[in-house]
């Protein structure tokens, strides 16, 4: 009977996942950062995406290797929780928070395309923003059962937004894209600088897909064959928007402002309007509403498991946990505070979650000598050298985004990055020293998570 409840639950195929990844990936990022990634590189922009895409995939390659040998119930959670030491268990922890920085670049990239049919927004931009924040917060605490259906109508319309941005702007793109300069304007190192920006955008093809193997068909074969599937089309469909993004105007109109301008240049006003509030505004803010509950169930989990202080599992007789809540809403409206750049709140969010990266991408040569049969049976494998030299070029490739994205803080913003990363360390070499988290127990939930997964079916 339980055998199965198993085979019947397993009904997701290969279109499901390109779906649920592509539709998890594209997203209000393109948005919010292609004029940043315009303004270092220029018309390479199309080149950056594309190679973004493959950054992203390799800096998250343990998901697509992992899912090749397992079937993990717990997704991405579940695959860390194998490859982390005790250490770094409690950096992963800790990083849970550093999404809050995201809060603050979705409500300031609300005010900026909204500016743009009402101007006199950007007069107030931090007061609104920290209102958007909280009322967000505050939306949180009854519960939303229709934010997943207001998601998917956001994601549909995101993408019909994309489309029709891609359809009305190709024909009006200025011609000599190819060959009249501003291509590499800022260089080799402006390039780079260009990948590791939108890699906020590029990443999100392996989250998805990751969340639901253990619902899916072969999901040792399609999960990987979906996530690489999902690349290849992101790529394209970004291609074609910066090709519109940096081919209407002139490439110095463009430069760090975000696609309202062409799209006011490609659109009727009626057509415009709509593509700024129903497209832009509304995707940025179902993102918004999506981060700010994702982090619900895990930032509860940091507590209970002992990496927070007790009082932080405190919750509402509904449930709500409001400690840790309101923890993450002082670290979502930090950056307002602080007038932080976009640049700088991606840099921010994504170098713990690069670093976390190196990590697990380096400790799958360890597990592909731990588990020979699992490697042996996988849809990725090949001779054991080639395998580990594309680990440690994942790890290589988190690596050059997590560099290049510190590079592009000042000292101050700089020193506030190493801050944080010293205080996540600080806060998982005391839990563990001080015995608030218990070692055997992570050694056991790592034990039980193999288990799970070796007994798992495809």
């Amino acid at each position: 009977m339980k055998n199965e409840c198993k085979i019947e639950a397993k009904n997701l195929n290969l279109f499901d996942i390109i779906c649920l990844g592509f539709g998890g990936a594209v997203g209000s990022g393109i948005f919010v950062l292609m004029g940043s990634g315009i303004n270092f590189t220029g018309k390479s922009i199309v080149l950056a995406v594309g190679v973004g895409c493959l950054f992203m995939l390799l800096a998250y390659f343990y998901n697509v290797l992992l899912s090749s040998m397992f079937t993990f119930k717990g997704g991405d959670y579940s695959q860390k929780a194998i490859t982390f030491n005790p250490f770094f268990s409690g950096i992963s922890a800790y990083v849970n928070f550093t999404n809050g920085f995201s809060i603050a670049m979705y409500s300031i990239a609300i005010i900026n395309y909204a500016s743009i049919i009402f101007p006199s927004l950007l007069n107030y931009s931090k007061i609104i923003a920290i209102l958007i924040i909280t009322l967000l917060f505050a939306a949180t605490i009854r519960g939303s059962k229709f934010i997943s259906t207001i998601n998917s109508i956001m994601t549909v319309i995101l993408i019909i937004s994309i489309f029709i941005f891609i359809v009305f702007g190709v024909s009006k793109v200025q011609s000599g894209y190819f060959s009249e300069g501003n291509f590499f304007r800022n260089g080799f190192s402006g390039f780079i600088s260009a990948i590791a920006i939108m890699g906020w955008a590029c990443q999100g093809t392996t989250m998805g897909p990751v969340a639901v193997s253990a619902v899916t068909k072969k999901s040792k074969k399609n999960i990987p064959l979906g996530i690489l599937l999902v690349t290849v089309l992101l790529a394209v469909v970004y291609f074609a928007m910066s090709y519109v993004a940096a081919g209407v105007l002139p490439i110095e109109e463009v430069s760090n402002k975000n696609l309202s301008l062409v799209a006011k240049e490609i659109f009727p006003y009626w057509i415009f309007v709509i593509f700024i509030i129903g497209g832009a505004v509304f995707a940025i803010a179902t993102s918004m509403i999506t981060a700010i509950t994702m982090v619900r169930y895990p930032i509860l989990k940091v507590a209970e498991d002992g990496w927070l202080p007790k009082i932080c599992k405190k919750t509402t007789s509904s449930g709500y946990p409001w400690v840790v809540y309101l923890i993450f809403y002082i670290v979502s409206i930090v950056p307002v505070l602080l007038g932080f750049s976009l640049d700088v709140i991606v840099s921010l969010v994504m170098i713990p979650y690069m670093i976390t990266n190196i990590y697990c991408n380096l400790a799958c040569i360890r597990i592909i000598n731990k588990y020979p049969k699992q490697w042996e049976n996988s849809i990725l494998h090949m001779p054991k050298i080639l395998i580990d030299i594309i680990c440690i070029l994942a790890a290589l490739s988190a690596l050059i985004v997590c560099y290049n994205l510190f590079i592009l803080l000042d000292k101050s913003q700089m020193i506030l990055m190493l801050g944080i990363l010293f205080l996540m360390s600080i806060f998982s070499i005391i839990s563990i020293k001080t015995g608030n988290v218990s070692i055997e127990n992570l050694e056991k939930n790592k034990e039980i998570i193999i288990q799970e997964a070796l007994n798992e079916e495809d």
